[in-house]
């Protein structure tokens, strides 16, 4: 996909961060975008930012308050789009949470975070697939969907965040597998890519996740936020750690789309290395090293 001109994009966690970036940058290379999250008032609010910052007109962004673990939201989400557009050419499965699980043992964290955790960054993109994938394939036109994965989990697992690492471990498998699936089957002009963000921490408000946290899964905890943003994580502790800023993760899955790439995955030789000494220790049979 070349131009994004003329193009119909859906967004997932569009309220801040990546997918706000995303609907940025594609509403000025002239898509219509279909932003779509959890937290409404958020989302209305960069909905009306992106308009008078970008200078385009409200009907080129509609919004849909959607919880994506729940496929009934997703379903709908896919409705409104189709009956806004007529079209949708660009799926961007970019929803994602923390989970505030750093300091805490696997076999000590609460079935409702590991549920928590596995729906939104795992079950989202199944049911982003389902709503989605079948009416693209049926309309003939090129598509691509986009998975917003982690090097967490993807290419290595960091053994502090273990909820996150097997959810984005499994998104993943899934992004490899449809991908295999729509090369061999009907895939036609409709593709998979993976996002990795990156190369370093991005400075999003996944921190923040448990502010929207469905009473499906122990509802929402304001007050447990220490952090709104990775960089007053930074600030308040002294930490020496190289962010990446979402507008810049935004921009080059817009150029990985441009370019046909399927690993999204941006350079860093900290994270070559870690593929490399992963690799060489299954080839070996070894047991992993210690990763802290």
């Amino acid at each position: 996909m070349k131009s994004f001109d003329g193009k119909i994009a859906v967004i997932t966690g569009a309220a801040g961060g990546i997918g706000r970036c995303l609907a940025e940058r594609l509403v000025a290379a002239g898509a219509s975008v279909v932003m779509a999250d959890i937290d409404a008032a958020k989302l209305a609010q960069s909905k009306a930012d992106i308009c008078a910052e970008r200078g385009v007109p409200a009907s080129r962004i509609a919004t849909q308050v959607c919880d994506v673990t729940k496929e009934e939201s997703v379903q709908a989400l896919a409705d409104k789009a189709y009956a806004e557009f007529g079209a949708v050419h660009l799926l961007f499965n970019n929803a994602g949470v923390g989970l505030g699980e750093a300091q805490r043992k696997l076999w000590d964290l609460p079935t409702a975070d590991w549920n928590w955790g596995m729906a939104v960054n795992f079950s989202g993109l199944v049911y982003g697939i389902r709503a989605f994938v079948p009416r693209m394939l049926a309309a003939g036109q090129e598509g691509v969907i986009i998975n917003t994965l982690s090097n967490n989990g993807g290419l290595r697992t960091i053994p502090n965040t273990p909820i996150y690492a097997a959810s984005k471990a499994a998104a993943t498998s899934l992004t490899e597998a449809l991908h295999q699936q729509l090369r061999k089957g009907p895939g036609g002009r409709v593709r998979v890519a993976g996002l990795f963000p990156g190369p370093y921490v991005v400075n999003t408000g996944i921190l923040a996740s448990k502010k929207n946290r469905p009473d499906t899964f122990g509802g929402a905890d304001a007050k447990g936020v220490a952090y709104s943003r990775m960089e007053d994580l930074v600030a308040a502790t002294g930490l020496k750690m190289q962010l990446t800023e979402p507008d810049e993760v935004a921009q080059f899955a817009l150029e990985g789309v441009q370019k046909g790439n399927f690993w999204m995955i941006p350079a860093s030789a900290d994270a070559d290395e870690h593929v490399r000494q992963r690799t060489a220790c299954i080839l070996e049979r070894g047991t992993p090293t210690l990763a802290w």
